[in-house]
């Protein structure tokens, strides 16, 4: 494993800070009813995201699906647009009307945010194609669940993205379930870091709860598919602590099994028993940033509780006529 440097921890920790209050206080909106529809929080799989970001250069892109919050905070996207779009607010990174899961930054390279399950598989597969063809030497991470991994459109995109070397990374978060449905009972084969084996693209199996396991193994799947070697598979064993989505009661699964998860593995204790093992912070300043970081959670509420309904007339832009 490659160094994971002290700054490197103290970035870890920020950053999965912010997307677990982030997404805390998200959660809090969508009870009080400011927040409407479709609502899938990102807590307890903060350390993908975050290891993958570390991993990559400025320029390259990122598409997810609708779990995807924590993919635009990790992304340096703002906190306050990103719960105004949540709120349907005319701030909001689509104007208030893409909500949840459609949002996107030019800017920071992100491209959504699909409601579609799998759909960013070819998306991404895509942006990939454009950067070949364009020879600018960048890298897009595609993200999907397990769920999307028995897609057919999935498939599809293995083919074209081996047949032509495309700088994509397949990011599969293997949460375990998709919906309510755990992988054993929805999949014949279970080690998705395998599913590209018929198109002979590579794989890996990573431990999605350790920030610095993904951020290394992330290292070295972009290392090569900017150098020309093609798509590569990386299955982030993750694990969600909250439903599929603000309407799953999550009945399926046991508390213990959750609480067993969030006692042993989560992502951001395990940095936190680090950086105060190894000295690079005390416990005074790790609450310090914490309640920076709850600050911004709330910063972005009031924003988006304070910001004003898109106009009627936007009903009528931004769409293909």
């Amino acid at each position: 494993m490659m160094e994971f440097t002290p700054e490197r921890e103290l970035d870890a920790y920020r950053e999965m800070l912010k997307i677990r209050r982030f997404e805390e206080k998200a959660g809090q909106l969508y009870g009080m009813g400011f927040i409407g529809g479709f609502c899938h929080l990102y807590i307890g799989q903060e350390a993908v995201v975050v290891g993958m970001q570390m991993a990559i250069d400025e320029g390259d892109q990122t598409i997810t699906t609708y779990r995807d919050h924590g993919h635009m905070l990790a992304a340096g996207m703002d906190p306050k647009g990103v719960m105004a779009e949540l709120a349907g607010r005319r701030g909001g990174y689509s104007k208030g009307k893409g909500g949840s899961m459609h949002m996107f930054s030019l800017e920071k390279n992100f491209y959504g945010g699909h409601g579609i399950v799998g759909a960013s598989a070819p998306l991404g597969s895509g942006l990939a194609f454009a950067n070949k063809y364009r020879g600018n030497d960048r890298v897009c991470l595609t993200y999907f669940g397990d769920g999307a991994a028995n897609q057919g459109q999935v498939y599809e995109s293995f083919n074209m993205a081996k047949l032509w070397d495309l700088p994509v990374i397949y990011v599969i978060e293997n949460n375990k379930y998709g919906m309510g449905t755990s992988i054993e009972r929805s999949s014949a084969t279970t080690d998705f870091s395998q599913r590209g084996a018929s198109f002979d693209i590579p794989g890996e199996q990573v431990d999605g709860m350790d920030v610095r396991a993904v951020k290394d193994a992330g290292d070295r799947a972009v290392k090569r598919a900017r150098e020309g070697g093609g798509p590569f598979i990386l299955e982030m064993l993750t694990y969600r602590y909250r439903g599929h989505s603000m309407s799953d009661p999550a009945k399926y699964r046991t508390r213990e099994e959750v609480q067993k998860m969030r006692e042993h593995s989560d992502p951001i204790e395990q940095v936190k028993k680090r950086i105060v093992a190894d000295g690079i912070a005390s416990d005074d300043e790790l609450k310090a940033i914490d309640k920076e970081m709850k600050a911004i959670a709330a910063g972005a509420a009031e924003f988006a509780q304070a910001d004003a309904e898109p106009d009627a007339a936007e009903l009528y832009t931004d769409i293909l006529r």
